[in-house]
């Protein structure tokens, strides 16, 4: 996108006022969607992102400026607004580019760019007809598919000029049911950092019928009853409660400025032993995966917590600097217009031993979260709030009938603790994230485990 020789110019007009440390992040981003409603297929949208931010660090300063001009001269006029807006001194560093090439994990059999919208718009019908057609209950279905072509280019005066293209294919299908004037809704939006060849692994039938099985199920559902009790929570997307309730507890975003519930306790026990948690930007094709990060660091598996032992957190260069700490490839951000921080990828508990129909035995009287949605935490004291789209309540060591209107209640440190089964089907579920740094791709996952004590919100 930015020739070598321009880049190093425009970093040395970055450290005109002094910088220790100049970046180059330019970004050109095709989206394309298709969306359906009312069983016709109502918008189809392309978007281009396209555009620079040239960054300075002094210290524990830090400055960016954005331009979507990014021909030499533009580019020179953003490096001259970040200079000039981190203060007064002169350029003490030669820099040296070295072209790093990107070693791609992640290949793409069938680029979306390729193929036209009619077999799109077919794969698509697929999932959102399955879902229209399983039961008379429901009462409305939309549907979309997603494909971003994502080329980002990163210069720095570490030497690093790099390049790197994400591929993303992802299909949505939303639905709701309705009985006695009472609706429930359901969804499955499975992705991949893949092409279309993503749908020979994933039947787009089964996408829109797991969708639809959900919102039926669950407007014929009673309501959950409150209290106290062990959950056992499933693999995929029950991953979402170590993600909010841990996980950005665990970013340097927040450790390095003391906002968060894991601040100095690297080495300490803080979850139950049989806890392993891992983000790993490495697994070929996952959603949340890349090669490199947003400051051109190679992605990485991170060991979060081991055994219950806290081993790392999830750092980016800056707030690596306030820690002390060297970056674990973990710099994310959405655009160009966006100032990276520290992100998770694929955020997991790792499989255990446990095998499932123990855990759901071990359970007199519970609940099984069969399918999570979405809640809220405060990283600073982990404190989370999150909704159950799918429940079931557990009589006996027996899964019996479900339950609509089911929270889950608690403090990210808790319930770590309380995880005292962890079985062996790890599974992933997909999402955006959001933060600082705007929406990224993110992957959540666990097998399924059982948290031996928790506030269930319900009726």
């Amino acid at each position: 996108m930015i020739k070598q020789d321009v880049c190093q110019r425009v970093l040395h007009r970055a450290l005109a006022t002094g910088a220790d440390y100049a970046e180059i992040y330019a970004q050109n981003t095709v989206n394309h969607s298709i969306n359906m409603i009312a069983n016709r297929v109502e918008t189809i949208n392309d978007t281009v992102v396209a555009g620079a931010a040239v960054r300075v660090y002094k210290g524990l300063r830090s400055v960016m400026a954005t331009t979507v001009d990014t021909s030499e001269s533009g580019l020179l006029r953003c490096a001259e607004k970040a200079a000039d807006a981190l203060g007064e001194g002169t350029a003490q560093m030669d820099i040296v580019l070295q072209e790093k090439a990107v070693v791609d994990i992640h290949p793409v059999a069938v680029a979306p760019g390729t193929v036209g919208n009619a077999e799109k718009i077919r794969i698509l019908k697929e999932g959102y007809f399955a879902a229209r057609n399983y039961s008379d209950s429901i009462t409305q279905v939309t549907g979309s598919l997603l494909d971003v072509d994502h080329n980002i280019l990163i210069a720095n005066t570490d030497g690093i000029y790099t390049q790197d293209r994400q591929i993303r294919t992802r299909m949505a299908i939303s639905v709701v049911a309705e009985k006695d004037g009472e609706t429930q809704t359901g969804s499955f939006l499975p992705g991949r950092r893949a092409g279309l060849e993503m749908f020979q692994e994933i039947d787009p039938k089964a996408v829109g019928e797991r969708a639809a099985k959900q919102a039926v199920t669950m407007v014929n559902a009673g309501y959950c009853p409150a209290g106290v009790m062990p959950v056992a929570i499933d693999n995929g997307f029950g991953g979402v409660i170590f993600h909010e309730a841990c996980g950005h507890s665990l970013e340097a975003s927040s450790v390095a400025y003391g906002r968060s519930q894991f601040v100095g306790k690297l080495g300490q026990k803080i979850a139950n032993e049989k806890v392993t948690a891992i983000d790993d930007g490495t697994i070929p094709n996952a959603w949340g995966s890349i090669n490199i990060d947003d400051e051109g660091t190679p992605a990485q598996k991170n060991v979060l917590i081991e055994n219950g032992i806290l081993k790392t957190y999830m750092i980016d260069k800056f707030n690596g600097r306030r820690m002390g700490m060297a970056s674990t490839g973990s710099a994310r951000r959405q655009s160009y217009s966006y100032t990276p921080t520290s992100r998770m990828t694929n955020t997991y508990i790792a499989p255990g031993t446990d095998r499932n129909e123990d855990i759901i035995a071990s359970m007199e009287y519970g609940l099984y979260a069969k399918d999570m949605g979405g809640g809220s935490v405060n990283p600073v004291t982990g404190e989370f709030n999150f909704s159950v789209k799918e429940g079931y309540m557990v009589r006996n060591g027996k899964i019996c009938e479900p339950v609509r209107g089911a929270s889950l209640v608690g403090k990210g440190s808790d319930v770590i603790m309380n995880i005292d089964m962890v079985g062996t089907d790890l599974d992933m579920g997909q999402g955006m994230c959001g933060s600082s740094s705007g929406s990224v791709p993110t992957n959540v996952g666990q097998p399924l485990i059982r948290v031996s004590s928790i506030t269930v919100g319900g009726r």
